[in-house]
């Protein structure tokens, strides 16, 4: 597993100072140093053209059975994290929202993950204590924010914090491609000193 801190540089947007994207038409997800470059993967942003994978070139509305989730929690994983927008100066990647002096000032400056109280007694979490936040592909290490918002069994953490993508599951739609980033199974522990 790869072991992030906070203050590790991990460009989640796939861009380099955020001129790359525009110059190889861009990327469906976030983008992980080490990855293939931009111009080397078939994953590029899809239908930016206004067609689609049709002779018409229009899309079709597809009904399919939900499916299971790909990741259940289990006795190693027993938590489902659910990540998302953590505050409202908070939108896509940040790559816009991130330019603001006011909205990055009001969105938090360390990570976190919130977890109900539950489940922080259960595991000795106390509100504001570091933990490390780990599924089975690596471990980020957040502080715990302990809160009756999420239910017992889940934790949350903002999509827009670098170590999530680290975290969840590189699961996607069969149809879109797009990735399964909201969802995976993760264990929470206090942080080794």
């Amino acid at each position: 597993m790869q072991r992030l801190s906070r203050g590790k540089p991990c460009d989640i947007t796939g861009i380099a100072g955020y001129g790359q994207l525009d110059a190889d038409g861009g990327v469906q997800w976030p983008w992980v140093d080490g990855q293939l470059p931009i111009a080397d993967s078939k994953e590029r942003r899809l239908f930016a053209d206004g067609r689609f994978f049709h002779a018409d070139g229009k899309a079709r509305i597809l009904f399919d059975t939900p499916r299971p989730p790909a990741e259940p929690p289990d006795v190693d994983f027993p938590f489902v994290l659910l990540t998302g927008r953590g505050s409202s100066a908070q939108w896509h990647t940040g790559s816009r929202t991130g330019k603001s002096a006011i909205l990055l000032k009001m969105h938090a400056q360390s990570s976190f993950v919130e977890i109900h109280p539950d489940d922080a007694a259960a595991r000795g979490i106390a509100n504001g204590e570091r933990v490390d936040v780990s599924s089975r592909r690596g471990v980020a290490e957040s502080f715990a924010l302990v809160t009756s918002t999420v239910s017992p069994g889940t934790v949350f953490m903002p999509m827009h914090d670098e170590q999530v993508n680290h975290l969840t599951a590189p699961e996607v739609d069969p149809y879109s491609r797009q990735p399964s980033y909201k969802y995976c199974a993760v264990q929470l522990r206090p942080a080794l000193r």
